[in-house]
């Protein structure tokens, strides 16, 4: 596996920003960079499941292993959906983690994710886009 970080300054609180990612509208509008019909599904609980769908009931199902509401949110993928189909392999233990920082009303997000080699580049190219219209959503 190897780590990926990215890091956005975004000119808003970091209450703005955690809704920004998570409320249901505005995180199906940033995931969209990542595939058509990207949402999630769960109770948005530390230690819950979590499904990441797009289409045709295909994505991951992970769990939330850290929430601190306005501060971290840290997914453990556990393994790959295809069809509604569980699938372990290659994402299973990969961390996907999101810290916000506030300093005089400017909030630092910090996203750090395990990705398999086959995949870096995808989302190298594909975060920095979808963290752009995060940072849209919570500084309007």
């Amino acid at each position: 596996m190897k780590q990926l970080k990215f890091e956005l300054r975004i000119s808003a609180p970091k209450e703005k920003v955690w809704e920004a990612l998570w409320a249901d509208a505005n995180y199906r509008k940033w995931t969209s960079i990542f595939g058509e019909n990207s949402h999630a599904v769960g109770d948005w609980k530390e230690g819950s499941e979590i499904l990441f769908l797009g289409n045709e009931q295909s994505g991951m199902y992970s769990m939330i292993e850290k929430l601190n509401k306005y501060q971290e949110m840290t997914f453990k993928h556990l393994g790959e959906l295809k069809n509604g189909e569980r699938i372990p392999g290659d994402w299973s233990g990969a961390l996907e983690k999101y810290v916000l920082k506030e300093k005089d009303n400017v909030t630092v997000l910090v996203v750090t994710m395990d990705s398999n080699q086959e995949f870096a580049s995808y989302f190298e190219e594909k975060f920095p886009k979808a963290l752009n219209i995060v940072k849209e959503i919570a500084e309007c």
